[in-house]
């Protein structure tokens, strides 16, 4: 059987949509971003860590026959770093934009964040909790 034709390749489909958003994103000069004044950091910054921990959630999703428990989230944390040191590696080629390892902390951090919280409460081993 091809891989897009079992069920189980579509729980990609959320990982490789938030892939394509944050590609989207940091694939905007410098001059479209909008200023948010006094916020400016706040949102900014907030918003990679709330888009880092969709990924994360998504990375889970996709790996559910995965290792299970806590390494599938470990798992999931790694693909998220490495993702995030692409995308800093990517904005470095984007006009008025640079890359810096200080975003690849922020954008681990969130889904770090999220991944706490999911195996904390119990979602990231129902099935496997020698994890």
């Amino acid at each position: 059987m091809r891989f897009w034709e079992t069920w189980r390749s579509w729980r990609w489909l959320p990982a490789l949509t938030m892939m394509l958003a944050i590609w989207g994103f940091s694939s905007l000069p410098s001059r479209a971003l909008p200023d948010f004044n006094w916020a400016d950091l706040l949102v900014k910054k907030g918003g990679h860590m709330t888009g880092y921990a969709l990924l994360a959630w998504s990375y889970c999703h996709a790996l559910q026959d995965r290792p299970r428990g806590k390494r599938r989230c470990w798992l999931a944390l790694g693909l998220v770093f490495l993702y995030a040191l692409s995308d800093e590696w990517h904005q470095g080629f984007v006009p008025g934009r640079h890359a810096s390892g200080w975003d690849v902390l922020i954008d681990t951090t969130g889904g770090g964040l999220f991944l706490w919280w999911y195996v904390r409460h119990g979602a990231g081993w129902q099935q496997d909790k020698s994890g």
